[in-house]
């Protein structure tokens, strides 16, 4: 019950509507334990004795107060859904805020499609269980005991038939709840993973029928699909089963109180009105009975959903900032590596005692095997994920003593794998800095090499990109995403292989922008393109996480046979004279 009375929680902000909603249950509650003595009084008094001014009045006062009763419920009904709304907005915002704080390496480990069922259906579970749900609970608890009292101080033989076999209906719900409850968890697991395996494959879909894999995949989606079905039949067989039962149990009371009621009204021992009253509140009885069949079921989904959404809430960042974190002012823009290790979620050395200075201003390009660590080097500059072992400096501040929004707030990236918004062009170049202007936006675009072709669309920098930029090529995503990260003007600028989804024209026209650019700027470059090594102020050769050489091109390609080898093999040089300079130096 912890976890359900957190949930709860939420709804203190919303007492008030909370008040109202739980005044017109009561209401209802006290118009329900009224009617049947209208019931009686009508047929002892109106009918029996025939008195019709009786008979007019109860008839009369009954329709008023089913009125009243109507009024009640919707006001039950709107407060409560009202509560509900806001306690699943504030808890969707509250997942949200979580997701966006957590570190990659939590990102690393969860599936999507589980992040997105947990944000999605399981809020909307717990936003019924806060609304009509625990009303429910309520109004069902104090009509059962309301009902009792009424019964009990009219006929207390009739009412120990009434009520005989209410705690053997107790017992067996709370058996149900406990053994239902890993079930309903495995469901939602069971629903998340077939989120995923949809995001998944729509995510996937050119390679899907690349392939020609779509009976493959639709087979796999129809396995998940069916094992989620299996569950779900499982819960509704233990779910009907158990109304029905509760049901039974409750109604066979109900017909012993007719039988020995009928009895006793024979030999004039209860008026027919008594047992006419006597019978409306065992109906009431028997309403939150079955009622609370549906409400523990309710309950046990909404306890899983409770615990997969606080999961959430509950996991920690393995980057935050320190508690004497301090806002990193302007900067000049020098890096320096000291004795940096890292490893991912614990595994053994991605990156091994790594050490480099960058000055202020310098461009230093990033070469090596695939795998061997350029991307993870830029990864820990904006403190994407924490080093493992040593520090990595700014202007001679170790960046974990600094929050993390002011240190980002000074670095622009293009990542290799471009990711654009489904918004317009404009909102995407935007996205670091929503008050540019339309002159720093254009001046943007055209040293990005993105411009012209903006302009050329139908409805220039207005233009809709579809979701992923999925309407506009690998180049012109790429250029928008180098727009995006010059309108920030960082003083250090990060580029994870920026260019390499353009021609070779659009790249000379961006390398000729970017040469620009990153005057006066420190900027990080993982290069696969022949210009971008040859131009470097500086050049790191990772190979295996270590820094096996660094300096500059006409240096290395002499001295250093690893980056001769590694620029032979990978970068291809242009003409015969490099590939000639290439081989001596990987033979000396």
């Amino acid at each position: 019950m912890k976890v359900i009375l957190r949930v709860f929680g939420y709804m203190r902000k919303f007492w008030l509507a909370e008040v109202a909603a739980y005044a017109s249950m009561l209401a209802i509650n006290g118009v329900r334990l009224i009617t049947p003595q209208l019931y009686r009084r009508i047929v002892d008094v109106g009918i029996d004795q025939g008195q019709m001014d009786v008979l007019l009045q109860s008839v009369l006062l009954l329709l008023g107060i089913t009125a009243i009763q109507g009024l009640c419920r919707f006001g039950e009904g709107y407060f409560a859904e009202g509560v509900s709304q806001n306690v699943a907005y504030e808890i969707r915002n509250e997942v949200y805020r979580k997701l966006q704080s957590l570190s990659f390496s939590y990102h690393d480990q969860q599936q999507t499609g589980q992040l997105l069922s947990r944000t999605t259906s399981d809020v909307e579970r717990l936003q019924r269980i806060t609304g009509r749900g625990i009303l429910r609970l309520v109004d069902a608890v104090i009509l059962l005991v309301g009902t009792t009292i009424v019964i009990v101080r009219m006929n207390p033989l009739l009412s120990v038939l009434a009520l005989a076999l209410m705690p053997v209906i107790g017992i067996y719900m709370r058996q149900y709840i406990t053994k239902m409850h890993p079930i309903f968890h495995i469901r939602q697991d069971q629903m998340a993973d077939l989120t995923a395996r949809l995001e998944q494959n729509l995510r996937g879909m050119a390679v899907v029928r690349g392939f020609a894999q779509e009976p493959a995949e639709i087979a796999r989606f129809d396995a998940d699909n069916t094992t989620v079905y299996n569950t779900s039949m499982t819960v509704a067989r233990a779910g009907g089963f158990t109304g029905a039962f509760v049901l039974l149990l409750a109604s066979i009371g109900s017909v012993l109180v007719l039988g020995v009621g009928g009895g006793l009204v024979i030999n004039d021992m209860l008026t027919l009105g008594e047992l006419v009253a006597f019978n409306s509140y065992m109906l009431q009885l028997i309403m939150p009975v079955r009622r609370l069949g549906t409400i523990f079921n309710m309950l046990g989904e909404s306890q899983t959903s409770a615990e997969r959404v606080f999961e959430i809430l509950d996991a920690r960042s393995e980057v935050e900032n320190a508690p004497d974190a301090e806002k990193l002012g302007d900067i000049q823009g020098q890096v320096t590596f000291e004795n940096v290790s890292f490893g991912y979620l614990g595994t053994s050395k991605v990156l091994s005692d790594l050490s480099f200075r960058i000055e202020p201003g310098q461009v230093v390009a990033l070469l090596g095997p695939t795998g061997s660590g350029k991307s993870t080097i830029v990864n820990l500059i904006p403190r994407f994920y924490d080093v493992t072992e040593g520090a990595i400096k700014i202007d001679g501040k170790d960046i974990r003593t600094v929050t993390i929004e002011s240190l980002r707030e000074q670095i622009g990236m293009v990542l290799q794998e471009t990711m654009l918004f489904g918004s317009t062009i404009r909102e995407n170049i935007t996205f670091g800095k929503p008050d540019a202007t339309q002159e720093e936006i254009e001046a943007a675009a055209k040293a990005a090499a993105a411009h012209d072709f903006i302009m050329s669309m139908p409805q220039g920098y207005d233009t809709e990109v579809g979701e992923r930029g999925v309407t506009l090529s690998g180049g012109q995503r790429q250029r928008i995403a180098i727009a995006r990260a010059l309108l920030l003007n960082p003083r250090i600028l990060i580029l994870d292989d920026a260019t390499s989804s353009v021609d070779t024209d659009t790249e000379q026209q961006i390398q000729h922008a970017l040469n620009q650019l990153m005057r006066g700027r420190t900027s990080f470059v993982i290069a696969q393109r022949v210009s971008t090594v040859r131009n470097a102020d500086l050049i790191l050769v990772i190979d295996g996480g270590k820094l096996v050489a660094q300096g500059k091109h006409s240096d290395l390609i002499r001295e250093s046979g690893i980056y001769a080898e590694i620029y032979h093999r990978q970068l291809r040089p242009e003409n015969g004279q490099l590939q000639h300079i290439a081989l001596e130096g990987k033979a000396e």
